[in-house]
């Protein structure tokens, strides 16, 4: 089935259907031996839930999701450029009721581990056998003082897809030519570890060709950045001087925020742009925090063979919210999770062992139209993480153009593929 943009009509048939399913609980019951909840309808919870109904048809399968429309943040940055709309980036979830998922339109309140049960918004309680979060991110605003969700409402982080995205795509629109944009990088871990950067050159992409007096200027917690080889190639290539990069050793640090003046304050300096970007540091969903499934990190320890919390039992951890060494949050390597997960459930709920998993990640940077190179990467357990393990491939740093051009198309098919497997 070809994955398309969610419509009203078909959100508001999803959320009925799904209604109607939970207004007989005990035929449902009736129809499996065991039921798996999944809570969170990303690229991790959905893979998830689809891969856990193809691999057993009788199995009770429930996703709980609040959101009728799922916004994916690969390919966000495009649309804060102004290169795409953000209904290409919107998703319904009519693909998994249709494979035979329970798709329940609300969001979960409670978690009790030791009774098996979760309870929605709704007041529905809904027993499990297995349960799986894959709650993707929150922010961590105690670690960045004058940055909350007010602040972020002038000070966007388009961090979470959706309103944010196209708040600071307005922002930049409206910006006059000579103006600043600064963008704020966290220390990792965060979601998407390249993403900042590339957000970086494609904004500057868009200020070259309506703004071509502006500038970019990103200040970062980091010395150092997954491609940064690559990305400094590029930005030397396509924007001159248009970026400017201050690293944590040069002061680039965000320490604390005005947002009432707009005002970004580091170890070294202050700095007012006309546009600020701030992405504060993250943490796991607060769903999870919610079912005990977060050390003091604010992640999600896992086994990594499993993905079962190793705080809470018969609960599994996917995606962004994880520990997960070497493996990165990506959407990539959530949708891999997401179905060895479902794979190690179909395992213990047959009393089997489950299998080790190998998992393969990979990740697109898109600096410009026709400019994209990949960083791809196999991850398997070792000890209590997933460790990189041989096979992985970057792209050269001196290939021709023809090659980046490739890898841009790559990346758009990578999109298409990824999103029909996850939503279709």
């Amino acid at each position: 089935m070809t994955t398309r943009p969610v419509t009203r009509r078909n959100a508001v048939l999803g959320i009925t259907a799904a209604a109607a399913v939970l207004a007989r609980p005990s035929i449902l019951r009736a129809q499996s031996t065991a039921r798996v909840v999944v809570v969170g309808g990303g690229f991790g919870g959905a893979t998830c839930a689809r891969a856990l109904k193809r691999a057993q048809a009788d199995l009770q399968v429930i996703l709980i999701e609040p959101n009728a429309v799922f916004t994916s943040c690969p390919f966000s940055n495009e649309v804060i450029a102004g290169l795409r709309d953000i209904e290409v980036q919107q998703f319904g979830y009519d693909g998994l009721a249709a494979g035979g998922v329970t798709v329940i339109g609300q969001a979960v309140t409670t978690i009790e581990p030791q009774r098996r049960s979760v309870m929605t918004t709704e007041g529905v309680a809904l027993p499990y056998d297995r349960l799986v979060l894959s709650p993707g991110i929150d922010f961590h605003f105690e670690a960045l003082p004058g940055y909350d969700e007010a602040a972020s409402d002038k000070m966007p982080h388009a961090w979470k897809a959706g309103t944010q995205t196209l708040l600071l795509r307005k922002q930049l629109e409206a910006m006059a030519d000579g103006g600043v944009v600064a963008i704020a990088i966290p220390a990792n871990p965060s979601r998407c570890p390249p993403a900042p950067y590339e957000r970086a050159s494609l904004i500057a992409h868009y200020l070259k060709t309506r703004k071509p007096r502006s500038k970019v200027l990103i200040l970062d917690a980091k010395d150092s950045f997954s491609q940064q080889r690559l990305f400094e190639r590029a930005w030397k290539e396509l924007y001159g001087d248009m970026i400017e990069r201050v690293a944590l050793s040069q002061g680039g640090r965000v320490t604390s925020v005005d947002a009432s003046t707009g005002t970004i304050i580091t170890e070294f300096g202050n700095y007012t742009p006309d546009v600020a970007n701030v992405i504060p540091a993250q943490r796991a969903g607060h769903i999870a925090e919610i079912a005990g499934a977060t050390d003091a990190t604010g992640w999600c320890p896992i086994d990594p063979v499993t993905f079962e919390s190793k705080l809470t039992p018969n609960i599994h951890v996917i995606g962004d919210a994880c520990l997960g060494g070497g493996i990165p949050k990506s959407a990539s390597a959530a949708g891999a999770q997401g179905k060895a997960c479902a794979s190690a459930i179909v395992n213990l709920i047959a009393g089997r062992a489950p299998e080790t998993p190998r998992l393969t990640g990979i990740c697109y940077n898109t600096v410009a139209p026709g400019y994209g190179f990949s960083l791809a990467g196999n991850y398997q357990p070792r000890g209590d993480i997933f460790a990189e393990v041989e096979g992985g491939a970057t792209s050269p740093v001196d290939a021709p153009r023809e090659l980046r051009a490739r890898e841009a198309a790559e990346a758009e098919r990578w999109f298409q593929t990824i999103t029909a497997d996850t939503f279709g």
